[in-house]
Formats: C-alpha cells, sequence, structure tokens
C-alpha cells in the first residue's frame, strides 16, 4: 500500500506509526501488529491505529520512525511485516524455558533499536521477575548490554569504580570517594544515575558543581587528564538498555533481581573497570531487609563479576539511618565539600566513605592490606582529595573555587519540633525522602532536608529534630504537612510504658 507520510514530532520510545483503522483494514494488521516501511530506507515500526489522527491515505510517524526518512514529498510503501524474533524469545521465558545466548543478544539490540513496544518489554520484565534467570542467562545479558553501546578502553590499569545498592537518604559518598581514589594515583571514571524515587542520585549532586553530561569519549579525557570523573550514565551511550528496562519498570514499581545485577555489572563492564566495591545498605527500609539477603546479592554480584573478568568486593553497611545529616542536592553537596575542605562532619559520611574507598586502595595496590581506610583518612586530612576533587570539577567545566560556603539552599524553610523530652528510637528512611521530594528535590537542587537528631540522640521538648528546605514555598507547605502527619522520626523517653503488676502496696 502506497501511503503519504506525516510527521508528529514527538518522541516516544519506541518505533512506532500511526494508521486510518480503514487503511489497517485493508492492510490486515492490528495494534501491535507491525508493519514495513520502504522508501528511503527501509525500517519495522510497531502499528497503533486512529480514526481521527491520521485520514486514510496516510501514515502518522513519530520522532524515532521521522529520523529515518529524508524524502517526505515521495509517499511509501506500507507492507504487513512478521513480528520481531524477540517475541519469541520473550515466550520461551514466560514459558520458562531455556534461551540461548543469541537469543539474549537479539533481545537486547530489539531493546535499544526500539523495535518492541511496552507490553513486550512488559512481559520480558516480567517473566523475569517472576521465574528468574540462570547464571548463564545473566552473564549473557550482561554482556549484550555492554555490546548494544559505547564502551571506554582505557590504556592504563587497573580501572577502579563503586557502587552503591541505595536505598538510603543522604548517600553523598561518591564525592568523597572518587577524589581519595583518584588523589592516589588511579583511575576512576564514576558514571552515576540521576534520582528515580530519590532525592538525589549522584548525578544530580555533581551538577551542583559542573556539567555532568559527556561523551564516553569525553568521560575517557576527564579521567585520564585528572584521574578521576562524576558523570551521567544517561548521557554516554554506555548500556543504553537499561535506560529502556527502566522506563518500563518504574511504573509497575518491580526491579527485577537478575535484570539489576546486569544492569550494575553492564556499566561496570562498559567502562573497563578492573577492581569494583559494591556498597550494599541492609536494613527493613533500604531495598536489601536483612544481612542474609545482602550476603546473597554478594556472593551474585562476585560470581557475576568473575565470568566478566572483573574483580569485585562487597562492603555490607547499616542502612537504616542516613549518611550524614543531609538530604537534597545542594545540602549534600555542601555536607560533602566541608569534610573535603576540613574534615569536618558527621561521622557517619567520613567513616563509610573512607572505608569504601580503603577497600579500593587496597585492591588497587595503592594501599597495604587492611591499611586502606588509614590512608584514605590520611588523604581527607591532608587536603589532597579536596585538591583533586578541584581539579576534577575544573575539567568538567565548573568553577574548581567553589566552596561549602557558595553552595546555594532553599530560602524557605520549616521546622519539626520535638514534642517531649526523650530519644530518637525510630527513623523511617522512606519517608525522609519522600518530604525532600516533596519539597523540590532533586529537580530544585537546593531543596531537601537537615536532620538535626539521628538514632538513639536526646531530644529535649521544643528541639528541631528536622528543617524542611524549599525553593518554592507551595511545595515547603505539602512537605511541611506531609511530615506533620508522618512523623518519621520518632521521639520516646527511655522508659516506653509501666505494666503494673496484680499486688497492690498496702
Amino acid at each position: 500500500m502506497q501511503l503519504k507520510l506525516e510527521h508528529f514530532n514527538i518522541k516516544i520510545g519506541q518505533h512506532k506509526v500511526l494508521l486510518s483503522i480503514a487503511d489497517a483494514k485493508e492492510l490486515g494488521v492490528n495494534p501491535g501488529d507491525r508493519v514495513r516501511i520502504r522508501g528511503h530506507e527501509s525500517i519495522s515500526a510497531i502499528v497503533d491505529t486512529t480514526d481521527d489522527m491520521v485520514p486514510p491515505g496516510t501514515l502518522g510517524v513519530f520522532f524515532e520512525v521521522y529520523e529515518h526518512f529524508q524524502d517526505w514529498d515521495k509517499p511509501v510503501e506500507v507492507v504487513p511485516a512478521f513480528r520481531s524474533k524477540s517475541a519469541s524469545v520473550i515466550k520461551k521465558m514466560m514459558d520458562k524455558r531455556p534461551v540461548a545466548q543469541d537469543e539474549i543478544k537479539i533481545l537486547v539490540n530489539d531493546i535499544v533499536e526500539e523495535n518492541l513496544s511496552e507490553i513486550e518489554l512488559s512481559a520480558f520484565i516480567t517473566s523475569s521477575y517472576i521465574h528468574g534467570m540462570t547464571d548463564d542467562e545473566v552473564e549473557w545479558l550482561t554482556k549484550a548490554m555492554i555490546e548494544s553501546g559505547d564502551t571506554i578502553e582505557f590504556d592504563t590499569h587497573p580501572i577502579m569504580d563503586k557502587h552503591s545498592i541505595g536505598g538510603v537518604p543522604g548517600n553523598k559518598i561518591s564525592l568523597l570517594v572518587v577524589p581519595i581514589i583518584a588523589a592516589n594515583g588511579l583511575l576512576i571514571p564514576k558514571t552515576s544515575s540521576r534520582a528515580i524515587t530519590g532525592a538525589g542520585g549522584t548525578a544530580d549532586l555533581m551538577e551542583v558543581l559542573s556539567p555532568v553530561e559527556f561523551s564516553s569519549q569525553e568521560v575517557k579525557e576527564i579521567t585520564e587528564k585528572v584521574g578521576g570523573a562524576l558523570v551521567w550514565g544517561g548521557a554516554t551511550n554506555i548500556a543504553p538498555a537499561d535506560d529502556k528496562l527502566i522506563r518500563v519498570e518504574y511504573p509497575l514499581s518491580i526491579d527485577p533481581y537478575y535484570q539489576m545485577l546486569a544492569s550494575i555489572m553492564a556499566k561496570k563492564g562498559a567502562i573497563g573497570a578492573d577492581n569494583v566495591v559494591m556498597d550494599i545498605p541492609v536494613g527493613p527500609s533500604t531495598k536489601v531487609p536483612t544481612v542474609q539477603e545482602g550476603q546473597k546479592l554478594a556472593r551474585d554480584l562476585i560470581n557475576l563479576g568473575h565470568r566478566l573478568g572483573m574483580n569485585v568486593e562487597c562492603a555490607i553497611t547499616y542502612g537504616s539511618s542516613p549518611i550524614g545529616r543531609k538530604v537534597g542536592p545542594s545540602l549534600e553537596v555542601r555536607e560533602a565539600l566541608k569534610v573535603l575542605e576540613s574534615m569536618e562532619g558527621p561521622n557517619s559520611l567520613i567513616e563509610k566513605s573512607a572505608s569504601l574507598a580503603g577497600i579500593l586502595l587496597e585492591m588497587g595496590g595503592a594501599a597495604p592490606r587492611d591499611h586502606g581506610k588509614e590512608v584514605a583518612l590520611e588523604t581527607l586530612r591532608s587536603g589532597k582529595a579536596l585538591e583533586k576533587m578541584k581539579q576534577i570539577i575544573e575539567a568538567q567545566g565548573g568553577d574548581p573555587n567553589i566552596t561549602s560556603g557558595d553552595i546555594q539552599v532553599g530560602q524557605y524553610t520549616a521546622d519539626i519540633l520535638a514534642s517531649a523530652d526523650g530519644y530518637v528510637i525510630e527513623f523511617d528512611n522512606k519517608w525522609i525522602i519522600e518530604i525532600a521530594r516533596l519539597a523540590g528535590a532533586p529537580n530544585d537542587k537546593g531543596a531537601g532536608v537537615a536532620i538535626h537528631k539521628k538514632m538513639g540522640e536526646s531530644v529535649k521538648n521544643g528541639d528541631p529534630i528536622l528543617t524542611i528546605y524549599a525553593e518554592k514555598e507551595f511545595k515547603l507547605d505539602t512537605a511541611l504537612t506531609t511530615a506533620q502527619r508522618t512523623n518519621p522520626i520518632i521521639v520516646e523517653g527511655m522508659l516506653l510504658k509501666r505494666i503494673p503488676g496484680t499486688y497492690g502496696f498496702q
């Protein structure tokens, strides 16, 4: 069938076209089927139908299809097409049948090239969530994800990296770990994510100090120049299948375990990492509730790393309380810079950063066994980490002379006060994150929360236990209302309840 083209300049994340119901009937296709479009070049696309957006004789195309055509004045030939082979691979996974390495590679390529519908992607994600994957399948998935995007090949080795499983508010430690490692002569090209459900990913934080969007080649050049980088992985085309899977996982509120393993390790493999330390926070309100689950995750990450030729060590860390006392991009950056400048800051932030950096220093041969933490702390105390952070900021196009006092935070604030004398006995990380997000984080860099009292600390009636920061007054009001309703920090006296006996005093 010959059809003229009509362009909808909208990105939808897949190759999709609109046919009038009459033309679809003539071609014998239904919504979800595929057609082959033959014009300047040939391309397959997923069909949707409409009775009013395009008239008969016209093919409506979205941005992802539009990119493939140059001559819009000429009609194109549209014919029914076979379903992608990936559909049969997904069906095998749904039936819990084994799949081959080349089938997984075809599936990942179709994901990257946006040849799958969201229904097909959802079926793949759901089947792996329910049925799981074998060790071989996870390895093949990881390798296919690495090969589907850009990779960085450094001339100098070893290449170091770290990753946190997440789920803990205030996780700003990469701002300390990266300059510590780079200051000791090791290369650490840290590609990081933006927050999806949190109050600030590492990329959101670093963006307060410098640009974070660079190509893979630029990341390599920055790292080779100053020893380290803190950039947004989404701009690099590293393991691009991951971002497309996350887009579908988010509304389903699921994070399939084996896809998570592949996602983490694909990004490490794509930058050529030799040594990786994994931070696995455990606690009731984290992604890994128990130490036992943390140990299983550690074993699986170490095993997958071995299959990929990477040396992986895991640190199971305390995750029931925020790291430091600030949550939200500018607040966290201010706190991290203060540590780099003067070693002034929360012990939780300094200890965790030095411990993880110490493991990497030992893995990379920059510190003797069991002395990595000491070397990391000395790198902080001496000012070498601060000097290296300034170099990284400058290499990424930021102002190297910026100080913690220069960082601006939200002008609208509100305090949550303790209603009684006592001690902090309970801390709800999820509500702390939600309050920071309602205040505007991570998009509003100055929004977030400052935590004045943490677990076990004494409190007097009327003391501020939490301060909310916002850049917009209406967001502050929303966050404050939620904080008052949810009561994320519980203060009680050490005597919780007195239960009298059945006897009485005469």
